[in-house]
C-alpha cells in the first residue's frame, strides 16, 4: 500500500518544498519509489529543483511532475510507495482537498507567533473538515539558534491536539546553496545540518509507521 503525504501551508515560503524535497530524497535513497506532485504551478519550485538535480547527475534521482489540478495528480498516486503533494499556498479549497486525500498532512511553521498562529489555524480548519487529528503534524523550519525560542515554539504547539515532528530545519545559507545545486537538506556540506534534516525526515517515516499500526489495531 502506498502513502500520500500532503505538504500544505497558508503562507508562501513556509518550507513546504524544502520538506517535500528532503523527504523524497531520503526515501529514494532507501530504495522506495517516490514522486513529488508539484501543484504550485506558479512557482514550480520542486520541478525546477528536480531539473537541476538531474542535470548535475545527483543520485538518487527524484521524480517530480507539475500538475494543474489535484484530481489529475492523484490518478497515479498509488503507483508509488510514497506520493508527495506539494500544494499551493493561500489555496484553501485545494489545501483541504489535499488534506482529505493524504495519509499524513505536514504543516511547516517557523518559531515566531506570526508563523505559529496561522499554522495552528490551518490545522484546526483541516481537522474541522473531517481529517482525523492524528493525521496532522507540524514541522519546525527556519528556526534560529536560540534554544529558548525553539522551546517556546514547541511548547506553543504542544498545547494543540496535533503532533510536532522531531528535528528542525534551521536558518542556514547552506540549505539554500544545496537547493540551488539540486540537492536536498540532507546533502549540504555540513554534517550537523544534514543530521538535523535527517532527524526530521525520520520523524515523518516514524509517524507513517505509527498510523499504519493504529489501522491494524483498529
Amino acid at each position: 500500500m502506498g502513502y500520500i503525504i500532503g505538504m500544505v501551508s497558508q503562507k508562501g515560503g513556509a518550507g513546504k518544498s524544502t520538506l517535500a524535497r528532503l523527504f523524497a530524497r531520503e526515501l529514494a535513497k532507501d530504495g522506495f519509489s517516490v514522486k513529488i506532485a508539484d501543484l504550485d504551478t506558479q512557482q514550480t519550485t520542486c520541478t525546477d529543483w528536480a531539473a537541476d538535480r538531474a542535470e548535475a547527475g545527483h543520485q538518487p534521482e527524484v521524480q517530480v511532475q507539475p500538475f494543474g489540478n489535484l484530481k489529475t495528480a492523484l490518478a497515479e498516486a498509488r503507483r508509488f510507495d510514497v506520493y508527495i503533494l506539494d500544494g499551493r499556498p493561500h489555496s484553501s479549497q485545494q489545501t483541504l482537498e489535499i488534506a482529505r486525500a493524504a495519509d499524513l498532512v505536514v504543516i511547516p511553521t517557523g518559531q515566531t507567533k506570526d508563523d505559529l498562529r496561522p499554522a495552528v489555524k490551518l490545522a484546526h480548519s483541516i481537522a474541522d473538515s473531517g481529517v482525523p487529528e492524528n493525521r496532522i503534524a507540524f514541522a519546525l523550519v527556519k528556526t534560529t539558534n536560540s534554544a529558548a525560542e525553539l522551546a517556546a515554539a514547541q511548547a506553543y504547539l504542544e498545547q494543540t491536539d496535533y503532533l510536532t515532528l522531531e528535528g528542525v530545519i534551521p536558518v542556514s545559507t547552506a540549505y539554500g546553496i544545496a537547493h540551488d545545486n539540486g540537492r536536498a537538506a540532507t546533502e549540504t556540506t555540513h554534517r550537523t545540518l544534514n543530521d538535523k534534516a535527517e532527524r526530521l525526515a525520520q520523524s515523518i517515516i516514524n509517524r507513517l509507521a505509527a498510523l499504519d499500526q493504529s489501522k491494524e489495531v483498529a
